[in-house]
């Protein structure tokens, strides 16, 4: 499995009444931290556009445990657990120190710009991940 780690930090703006980081922000950390990951596996997501293929998202949940607060650092665990087929899966956890606040995935779909249609992952994509996994089908 191959997972990578950042780290972001609560913003004020990010906040909300509660003085809690808002729900909706956590999206965005974890765009942050997926292209972080295939960026440091050498694929970008320009690169991936850039060959007439988009990844939407069909599919994302979160489980909230505890808050985040301003000023916060937050370190985001990022695992892609398989290698991706039409789809690819990542899975975050985000902690505050020790303290786990949430755990949460994604899927993206791989999708041919020109037609919309989903389409398997594209062979320069799947032969990256192929070193990381065992069991390579």
């Amino acid at each position: 499995m191959y997972q990578t780690e950042i780290k972001l930090r609560v913003r004020y703006a990010e906040t909300d009444r509660m003085g809690y980081s808002y729900y909706g922000n956590y999206a965005t950390y974890f765009e942050v931290a997926r292209v972080e990951a295939l960026r440091s596996l050498g694929i970008s997501y320009r690169q991936i556009e850039d060959s007439g293929i988009l990844l939407p998202v069909s599919e994302y949940s979160v489980k909230f445990l505890k808050p985040a607060y301003y000023d916060d650092e937050l370190l985001i665990i990022t695992k892609i657990p398989r290698i991706p087929t039409a789809k690819i899966t990542f899975e975050y956890q985000t902690f505050r120190g020790d303290e786990l606040l949430n755990t949460a995935h994604t899927d993206l779909v791989f999708v041919t710009k020109s037609t919309g249609r989903p389409m398997r992952c594209p062979e320069f994509i799947r032969l990256v991940f192929e070193k990381y996994y065992t069991n390579v089908t």
